[in-house]
This record gives structure tokens, sequence and C-alpha cells, in this order.
């Protein structure tokens, strides 16, 4: 008997195994049928609901697409199934019953028909799944639904560990997708997205350590006619399945796809696809199935695939770096002040640019590296000088040991008894009062006391810096209990405390993680430590853009989080940030750390390039008119002047193209330069 209880059975079924997966294929009374998942073991993890579906505009009810038969064929490739669909005729299937005298439909032919092929590969837990459909008439669809699939039917319902849609969506337990954890409504509603909010073509959801995923290509045409616009397979994603109103989780492929937000979370379209006969609808797919965590099928995929080769830069890199290096010695310099940006007139001060020694190691001979040179050695000679810090934001090297002695105490005393360390919005955290202000007339974004993974590891990493410097087993003593402690934790939170949720999924999170437990191993030798690192800095890829679309590029940039800011005022998962990737990677270099060395199956260094090559194209440029600076409108006619030129933008908008926020000053950009050309 099928394990799927929604669906007629003739009793016929044809079976796809290899020794990682098992796939049955079921008949219904009308037609093949619907297609059945099993790990090794005879755990039933999902189905595809059917081979394909239509939903007319003037028709209530949708049409599945069904075959009368089906051929087997074996081969290198593994073992295939083919199937000839045809769309069902509603109005026959009323023949003969009550509903015929007083419901009719005048579609009396096959809306589409086609072939549908199922591939089992010979060693892999993967199906390929391919959708080759011609419409044979005019319609006008409010969908066409390709591969549907639904994990936990009739199995484990609603129930997961974990759920990733990469750059939408990292859900926990009995998190929703599109719920109002992270975001309020509107903007909670994401389970329609914008193709260009997908960050890698997939999603996957995990259940006692097995893990049932999709992927596509999002690039393939699905249809298009004449010279009308093109379609690409639209994702659809919900966990619970609240579409369905089921006690499952749904991801599924469609057309029409998205092409403005206002189209986005509809899975009947306003607009009706049109289709004229003879016209092509494909869908190609893999589904997968993998063990572990959903986060473990993201690094499979990347595994498999290869780091994607980073776009064509900007600019050449090396002159890249001394464009950033000529921005320093002109517009963010001023005389008998210092360095500095505009658009802070404040910032301006007798410091040292993180990258700057390096770069000037490199042309200190050449007539820019002179100036800067000269620069540099003014800075240096004032009191209130500057030296740049390795941790971002910190302080530690540049205090005497009596002021690193009180500083170490001070962290000892905000630590918990278990080794976290607390939020503490009014104290130690308050930096901007975003949260202040969504406290009052919201909800709170954190809780007074409650703590997340960034929280507690950055004041490890201050205490493992202390602890080196000043000699006090007391503060390696409280680092390593942090680092003991949020061992437990799951998902990266914490990162962007100052101005979203608490516990929301967070890159800069991972970013921290990845640098304090890697700094833990050397400190203390302890190996878990190394694991550890290695599972947060791949934490990291859920927030990466792994694939270009054709219109606007994308490629390597990242989501600082999946969640919004203040409830409403910035949309994380629309809008990418550079920064904060740029700065995880710019902070490992100061400290000596090669993700590449550390973990060598994943193409760290390819993906240090690929950033840094994304911060390039948000770097300014007040010709090509393309930022706004969001909540400092005093600043425009800085840009306008071109003052604000080579800093970088805080915010990208994956839809418009366009950029915003900050004018975020290039040193991170420029150290990971230095580290790209390097090697």
């Amino acid at each position: 008997m099928p394990s799927y209880q929604h669906a007629s059975y003739t009793g016929d079924k044809v079976i796809l195994e290899n020794n990682l997966l098992r796939v049955e294929v079921h008949k219904r009374i009308t037609g093949w049928g619907w297609v059945e998942f099993y790990t090794p073991s005879g755990e039933f993890m999902g189905v595809l609901d059917h081979l394909g579906e239509i939903m007319l505009r003037d028709q209530d009810v949708p049409m599945r697409l069904e075959a009368d038969d089906v051929e087997q064929m074996t081969g290198d490739f593994g073992q295939r199934l083919v199937f000839t669909v045809k769309s069902v005729i509603v109005q026959e299937k009323l023949q003969g019953t009550s509903f015929e005298n007083w419901i009719h439909y005048p579609v009396k032919e096959h809306c589409l028909e086609g072939e549908v092929s199922l591939t089992l590969l010979s060693n892999a837990p993967r199906l390929q799944v391919e959708f080759n459909l011609t419409s044979m008439a005019n319609l006008n669809a409010r969908y066409v639904r390709g591969p549907w699939l639904k994990a936990g039917v009739d199995a484990f319902g609603a129930d997961k560990e974990d759920a990733i849609f990469p750059g939408v969506e990292w859900l926990l337990d009995d998190e929703w997708s599109s719920g109002t954890d992270w975001f309020k409504d509107p903007w909670a509603k994401r389970f329609v997205p914008h193709p260009n909010k997908v960050a890698i073509p997939l999603m996957a959801i995990s259940h006692h350590g097995q893990v049932l995923g999709i992927s596509w290509n999002p690039n393939q045409l699905a249809t298009q006619w004449f010279n009308y616009r093109k379609h690409y397979a639209q994702p659809v994603f919900a966990s619970p399945n609240f579409i369905d109103r089921q006690s499952s989780h749904l991801m599924g492929l469609m057309v029409p796809d998205v092409v403005e937000e206002s189209e986005e979370n509809k899975v009947y379209a306003d607009v009706p696809l049109e289709l004229h006969p003879g016209q092509k609808i494909r869908f190609e797919a893999e589904v997968f199935l993998h063990r572990g965590t959903s986060l473990d099928a993201v690094v499979e995929w990347v595994k498999r695939k290869g780091m994607p080769e980073p776009p064509c830069p900007r600019w050449p890199l090396e002159e890249a770096l001394h464009r950033i290096a000529d921005a320093y010695n002109s517009r963010f310099w001023k005389d008998d002040i210092g360095f500095g940006n505009h658009q802070h007139p404040d910032s301006f001060g007798p410091y040292e640019p993180r990258f700057l020694e390096l770069y000037l190691s490199r042309y200190r001979d050449t007539a820019l590296g002179r100036e800067l040179q000269n620069k540099l050695d003014w800075c240096r000679r004032q009191p209130n000088f500057r030296s740049p810090s390795k941790l971002r934001g910190q302080r530690i090297e540049r205090m005497n040991q009596a002021e690193q002695l009180k500083y170490g105490e001070e962290l000892l005393a905000w630590q918990s008894e278990d080794g976290t360390f607390p939020f503490d919005p009014d104290g130690r955290h308050y930096s901007k009062d975003d949260f202040v202000v969504a406290r009052a007339f919201i909800e709170p974004m954190g809780l007074s006391g409650d703590t997340a993974l960034a929280i507690s590891m950055l004041p490890a990493m201050e205490l493992m810096m202390l602890g080196e410097t000043t000699g006090e087993h007391k503060f390696l003593d409280g680092a390593k209990k942090a680092l003991d402690v949020c061992q437990k934790m799951r998902r990266p939170e914490g990162g962007d405390f100052w101005e979203t949720p608490l516990h929301s999924p967070n890159l800069l999170a991972a970013g921290h993680a990845a640098i304090a437990y890697y700094t833990g191993y050397k400190v203390f030798g302890v190996k878990v430590y190394r694991q550890q690192a290695i599972r947060w800095l791949r934490s990291l890829l859920p927030f990466t853009h792994l694939w270009q679309p054709k219109q606007i590029p994308l490629m390597y940039n990242t989501k600082p989080c999946f969640c919004s800011s203040d409830w409403y005022f910035a949309n994380w998962v629309r809008d990418h940030v550079q920064w904060e990737i740029l700065e995880t990677f710019a902070t490992s270099i100061g400290l000596g750390i090669d993700w590449g060395e550390v973990d060598p199956e994943i193409d760290w260094r390819r993906y240090q390039k690929g950033i840094t090559i994304a911060g390039l194209r948000f770097m300014i440029d007040h010709q090509l008119e393309n930022w706004q600076p969001h909540n400092m409108p005093e600043t425009d006619e800085l840009y306008r002047q071109g003052l604000l030129d080579d800093t970088f933008a805080d915010t990208h908008n994956s839809i418009t193209g366009n950029y915003g926020g900050m004018a975020i000053m290039p040193d991170p950009i420029a150290m990971n330069l230095l580290k790209v050309l390097e090697s």
C-alpha cells in the first residue's frame, strides 16, 4: 500500500531504487501518478503530489497531468521512468454522476500534453525530474505547477528539526516560514518571493537526521511565447504547509514567476499566464535526500556544484586597491586633522586605516605610497593617535595593562553562571535606540538577560585576547566556558542585535563564532573547537548569493540576516549588505586565519575573492546616480559633489539594483583585496 493517503489507488506501482534512496510511483484511478520518497531504512519522507497541474482562470477545479502508461529504462545514467502525460478533462470525470446535470465546464480538450521523466542516479540519493509540456490551446492559467514536493505528509507531518530556504528562511523546530518572529506583516509573507531574493536555488527540510529537499536551475527558461516576456521557475516554500493548510511542508516550482514585489506571495496569479497553442513549458529539478541538517544539505550542494567562479570585477583588482588608497590620500584626508569620512565629519582624526601598513609594505616606493607614508607618520606623532584594532570596534590593543585588567574583570562580571553573556539592551549593548523604539511601539526585539551566539562570542574573543596579553588565566577560563556552553547552539543569531530581532538568523553571528572557535582551538588546543569553527564558517553559505540572475549582478552578494530592522524599517530578505562578510574575512586576515587551510573541502579562497569583487560593486560613484542616503538625506549633497566616491554603500536592493544607506569607508575591501592579490 502507498504511504500517501490523499489519492485514489489502483494497486499499480513502479519502483526506482539504489542503496541511498527508494522512489515509488503509484497510479491513481485516473492515471499515473504521484511519487513517494523513502530512506534506505524505509522511512517515508515525502511525495511529489502529481506530474504537473494547471489551474485556469475560468475553471474552479485544477487539472492534474496524468499518464496511462509508463516506460522504464536503465543505463549509465541510472534508472528512468518516462510518462506521456495529459491534463485531465474535468467535464469527462463528471459524466454519469449527479454533477453532470448542474456543472458544465466548456473545456473539452486536454489543455496541456507532454512528457515527464524521473531519473534516479545510480550512485546518489537524487532523483532528476524533467517536465516537458506543451499548451494545446489559448489559455489563461492562474498557475502551472511543476515539481510540488510535500515533505512529512502522512508521515511526520509538520514536525521538523530545521529548514533552510537560502536567502529567505532558516527555521528551527516549530517556527513557521513567513512567520512574524522576525518580521511584522505585510513583510512577514515570503512564501512566493521574488526569485532574486533566493541566495541558493534549493529548499530543504530535516527530520530525525534526514533531509528532503529540491534544487533547480533558476536561469533555465520555463516558458515564453513569441516576443512576450520570459518566465523562469518560481519557487514556493511553506513550512508548515499553510498554503494547503495541511500537516506537511511544501517546496514547489510553478509559473508565472514574480517580476515586481507587488506580485509576491500569490500561488494563484492575479494576472494570469497567457498560454498559446504549441507553447512549451519546462521544469527541471532534483529531489534529494541527505543525512544531517538542512545546513548539511546546503554544504553538500556547494561541494557538488563547486564554489562558482566570481564574475569579472568592476576594475582590475590591483587597480581597485590603488583606487581605494588614492581616496584615502585625497578626499578621505584633511590636513592637520587626519583620515575620515565626509558623511560623518566627526570621524576625521589621526588614526591608522587598517589596510595601510600592508599596502605600504608593497607600494611604499611609489609616489602614492610615499604620500600615504607621510600622512601615516604625521598621524603617529599625534598624542591622540589611534592604531588599528584586530577586532572590529574593540580597543584592547590600545589599552595599557591596568585598563586591560579592569576591562577583563568587567567582562567576567557580565558573564552568566552558565558561561553565556546576557543581552543588556539598556546598558552595554545600547548603541542605537532602535530596539527601544521597537519595544515601546510594537514589541521587544530581544529580552534583557536573554543570550544569543554573537552576544557570547564577542566577549569570548576579547577574553582570549586579554588572557594572552595579560597572562591572567581567569580570562582564558571565562572564554573557554563561553565556548563550551555555546556549542549546543544550532543557528547563528544575535549579530545585528542593535536593530534586528535577537534570535533571527544572522551572518555576522556566524562570522564571529567561526573566528572565536578557531581562535579557541589555537589557544586551548581543543580539537572540537576547530570543528565548531568550520560549522559556523559554513553557516555563512545560506546568506550568500551563489547564482547570477540575468538582469542584476548579485553573485556573492550577502544577506546580513533573514529578518527586518525595527520590525518594519528595513527588509533584509530583499536587501544585501556586504560590510559584514567583508569584516569577517578582514578580521580573519588580521588574526592570521586562512579559511582555505582550515576547511579545504570548500573553496574559501574563491569565496573570499567573490565577496571582494561583489564589494567593489557597492563602491559609490556619484556619476552613476544609483545611491540614496536613506536616513541621512542631508548628506545627499556630499554625494553629488563626489566627496563620498569610493566609500561603499551599506545596502543593495536585489529587485531594483539600487544602493543606499550609510557610506562606509572601504578599509575592509582593501584588506580583502590585499589577501586576494597575495594568492
